[in-house]
Parts: C-alpha cells; sequence; structure tokens
C-alpha cells in the first residue's frame, strides 16, 4: 500500500500538463479569434486598412505580453505586396436564350477571383474545357471566343498526354490564355466528377505576370455552370467525363449569355506587415539564440461590400494561438533561456509572401535560429498532427512526447519539405514544424469559417502542446538539427 501511495504521484505528474499550461486560456483564445473573424475586420485582406487594425491589435497584445518591439518600425516589418480589392455594386447574371434572366448571389452562386479584373460586359459563354492551349492539347482551337466569356475548369486534367506535365494552371495563366484568344472574361467551374465537388471559394492566389485590369474572373457554383450549359444537350458532368475518357479537347458555344459587372481597386504595389515582438532569454549564454513562433494573420477579404470570409479556423485561430503562448511565457514567469521571436505573418494566403520576407530579411543572423514553428488552422478538427516532421525529426519527437505525456490527440503522420509559413524557413535550413488539426479544412476560405464552428477543446490543447513545445526547446538541451530535405 505504502508502495502505491509513492507512484500515484508520479503517476499524476506524468500524465498531467505542467502548471505553466494552466495559462492556455480557451476563453481568450475564443474571444481573440471571435474580434478576428469579425465584421468589423472584414475577412482581413493583407493591404486592406483591415487588415492594418487586425495588425494593430496583434502588436498591442504582444506589448501587453510584454515582448519587445523586433520590427522594423516598432513592432511592424514592411513590405510591399500586389493588391486587389472587389468594390460594391457588383452585377452577375445568365441571360437564357429565351431572354429571360437568371440573376445570381454572390457568395452562393459564385465569387470573384482575389485578382478579377474590373469590366461590364454582357456576353455570349464559351465552354472550353481546361482552357489549355498548346502544341499537343488546345482547348480552344474549334471554338470562337472572341468578344466572348471563356467557362473553364478551375485545375488542371489529372491526367496528361505523352507523359507530359502540365503547367501549373494558376488562374491568371488561364485567364490569360484566354484573354489571348479573344476572351474578354473567364468563368471557372470546380470538377463536377469529385466525389464532393468544391464550392465557390474566396482565394487570392492568383500567379506570375501583370494584372489584366480589364479581365472579370469569376468562379461560379456548378448548377449555374449547368444553367449555362442548358440547351446544349451537356452538363458539366457529361462534358467532364468525356474530356477526360478521351483525353481529348471537347469545346462548344453555349446557348447562354451572361452580364458581368464588377470594379475593382487594384495597386502593383501596397505596404503591409509582419508583426513581430521578442521575449529575451534570460541565459547569458543561450540568449542569442533564437526560436519562431509564427502564424499568418491575413485572409482572403470581403467582395462587393456584401460578403466577406471570416476565416477563424484559417487563420485567426493561429494567430490567437501565437498570442496566447506569449501571454503564457508572461503570465508563468518562466526562465526561458533562449530568446523567442515571436510573429504574425501577413499574405500568407498570396504566397507566402510574409514568411518569406521574414526568412530573407531576419533580425539576427539565420545561424543564431534553432527552430521555427508555425500554427496555421488550429481549431477545426478532430485531432493534431506536426508537419514537416520528417526533416525536423528531433523537433518533431518533442512536440510527440509532450503530447504522449498529456493528452494523446497528436497522430503519427507528418511529411518533409515545410509547408506554409513554415516552408521559407525549412528552405532556409532552419529545422521547422507545423501545427495543424487534421480534418481542418471543412470550410476552408467558406463563408462558413466562423468562430461557432471550432473544436474548443481542441483547439486549447494544440495551443498547449505548441506551448509547451517551445518552452522545451527555450530550455536549451535541444540542439539545433540539420535540416533534412
Amino acid at each position: 500500500m505504502k508502495k502505491l501511495l509513492f507512484l500515484l504521484p508520479l503517476l499524476f505528474v506524468q500524465i498531467s500538463f505542467p502548471q505553466e499550461a494552466v495559462h492556455i486560456k480557451k476563453e481568450r483564445l475564443m474571444k481573440r479569434v471571435e474580434y478576428l473573424a469579425s465584421p468589423e475586420l472584414q475577412g482581413r485582406l493583407a493591404g486592406s486598412e483591415y487588415y492594418n487594425t487586425a495588425a494593430k491589435f496583434g502588436a498591442n497584445e504582444f506589448k501587453k505580453a510584454g515582448l519587445k518591439p523586433f520590427g522594423d518600425e516598432d513592432y511592424f516589418q514592411y513590405l510591399n505586396i500586389e493588391y486587389n480589392q472587389i468594390l460594391p455594386d457588383d452585377k452577375f447574371s445568365v441571360i437564357r436564350s429565351n431572354g429571360s434572366v437568371r440573376k445570381c448571389e454572390i457568395g452562393k452562386d459564385y465569387i470573384y477571383r482575389g485578382f478579377s479584373g474590373s469590366g461590364n460586359i454582357t456576353a455570349p459563354v464559351v465552354f472550353c474545357g481546361y482552357g489549355i492551349s498548346d502544341s499537343l492539347y488546345d482547348d480552344f482551337k474549334s471554338v470562337d471566343v472572341n468578344g466572348k466569356v471563356a467557362m473553364v475548369f478551375k485545375y488542371q486534367p489529372k491526367w496528361n498526354i505523352e507523359n507530359k506535365g502540365w503547367k501549373n494552371g494558376n488562374p491568371r495563366e488561364k485567364a490569360r490564355v484566354a484573354f489571348q484568344h479573344g476572351a474578354v472574361g473567364i468563368l471557372f467551374v470546380s470538377f463536377p466528377n469529385d466525389e464532393k465537388p468544391q464550392l465557390p471559394i474566396g482565394s487570392v492566389i492568383s500567379g506570375s505576370g501583370e494584372q489584366n485590369l480589364n479581365f472579370p474572373e469569376l468562379h461560379v457554383d456548378i448548377p449555374i455552370a449547368d444553367e449555362i450549359l442548358k440547351g446544349s444537350s451537356f452538363t458539366l458532368k457529361d462534358l467532364q467525363t468525356k474530356i477526360d475518357l478521351t483525353k481529348n479537347p471537347f469545346s462548344l458555344s453555349t446557348k447562354n449569355k451572361v452580364k458581368i459587372k464588377v470594379e475593382t481597386d487594384y495597386a502593383k504595389e501596397k505596404r503591409t506587415m509582419n508583426v513581430v515582438g521578442l521575449l529575451e532569454g534570460k541565459d547569458d549564454r543561450l540568449n542569442n539564440e533564437y526560436i519562431i513562433i509564427g502564424a499568418h494573420l491575413d485572409h482572403v477579404g470581403g467582395q462587393g461590400g456584401k460578403i466577406y470570409f471570416p476565416g477563424a479556423n484559417d487563420n485567426a485561430s493561429g494567430s490567437a494561438a501565437v498570442m496566447e503562448i506569449a501571454h503564457a511565457f508572461a503570465e508563468g514567469k518562466i526562465e526561458n533561456k533562449r530568446s523567442i521571436i515571436f510573429v504574425l505573418f501577413t499574405c500568407e494566403e498570396q504566397g507566402l509572401y510574409g514568411a518569406k520576407y521574414l526568412a530573407n530579411h531576419l533580425p539576427v543572423k539565420q545561424e543564431q535560429v534553432v527552430a521555427m514553428m508555425n500554427m496555421d488552422c488550429v481549431g477545426y478538427g478532430d485531432s493534431i498532427q506536426i508537419g514537416n516532421g520528417k526533416s525536423a525529426p528531433q523537433l518533431w519527437r518533442i512536440a510527440k512526447q509532450i503530447d504522449a505525456n498529456n493528452d494523446k490527440m497528436m497522430i503519427e503522420t507528418t511529411w518533409n519539405g515545410g509547408g506554409a509559413d513554415a516552408g521559407p524557413f525549412h528552405n532556409k535550413g532552419i529545422p521547422a514544424i507545423y501545427f495543424v488539426t487534421t480534418n481542418s479544412y471543412e470550410h476552408l476560405h467558406q463563408l462558413t469559417d466562423k468562430p461557432e464552428t471550432l473544436n474548443k477543446s481542441l483547439y486549447q490543447q494544440i495551443t498547449k502542446l505548441a506551448f509547451l513545445t517551445v518552452k522545451k526547446v527555450a530550455e536549451g538541451k535541444y540542439k539545433r538539427e540539420p535540416v533534412l530535405k
């Protein structure tokens, strides 16, 4: 009996979170998410006044947590990005061959691509398959799209010809090809043959090259595409099936027109900022070694003054978690030996530009950074996944051991090669891991990515795990490991 009494306290210590972890507060996490995902911030589009307000909020949270400013100017590290905003008073409708009109609803029937151009057009629609035009496969070869709107699949084929890989097929490239053939606008459609076809989503991914200021780009829902195809004797599903089976183009003119009216506010360069704060190490020997813990603050904004994308999971959750971890270090009075850089990245949604900028303009020497940890989409799902563990196995094992001694919510699956905002640091040779929940993307870039959809208990658990992982590395026992490719 004495032996049993002796073992019980040890067991309790092993399975329970350290006392400092109680400073990770579910209520505070959710309160920050609710603000970041609120109508007041309109989806936090990088470069917008709404994102700037979110960045000021993040900087103030860092200040309250006792972090020192570590940007170019106070907490802000500035960079310039390409910017585009869909202005109010847009219209999109289908004009049937009999003259009747179906007015479409933004956010339900269609969504503009983030880098849509302006336009006020009424034109016939031509279905152009995958929107590809090259020497081996040409969706435009047998149809005339001059002065018309091209309707194309949003993504490239899942097959190829003569083992030839397709170009990346980003929206700007597909729009450019259609424009070069004389089109005046483009409608992107999802694959109807997918098990769960993608709904129209908000996205600011565009691709390289110059913006076409006068070329509207929309993502329309499959029922709208079928409405446009009425009278052709084909559905969108029929057309994808036929093209994929034969691996040959099958383009056609539809019997219907569309009316598109949209105005945009475009800037080739607009200033935005990362938010960067520093918690100095308490050890004279190790305080010149640094850990970076970060999450992207931006999302994809709003459109037409009618809808906005809340981005609660993506990535208000990660940003609020980074803020909470900063507060936990302060409230726990933790004697971190290494210094910790806390960062809220801008412009992840457009191409990881904030993370790339920080990785290329570190405020310390690159070799002084012993680890980078990223948090992205950590509020929705059913378990915890730590990415890039094959490239930074020691960091991954630290997180795995902490989880094994506590909530046991982490799965074994991982990957190599970075991922999201961890990628630019991995590419620089900095060991990095990526905190994310599994089955996290049901509401990705949709109007439904709201705070009430989050798994609050899981969200608190993954934030605790990230906090304790940073804390462990900050103690100094982990030695920077070589990055495995």
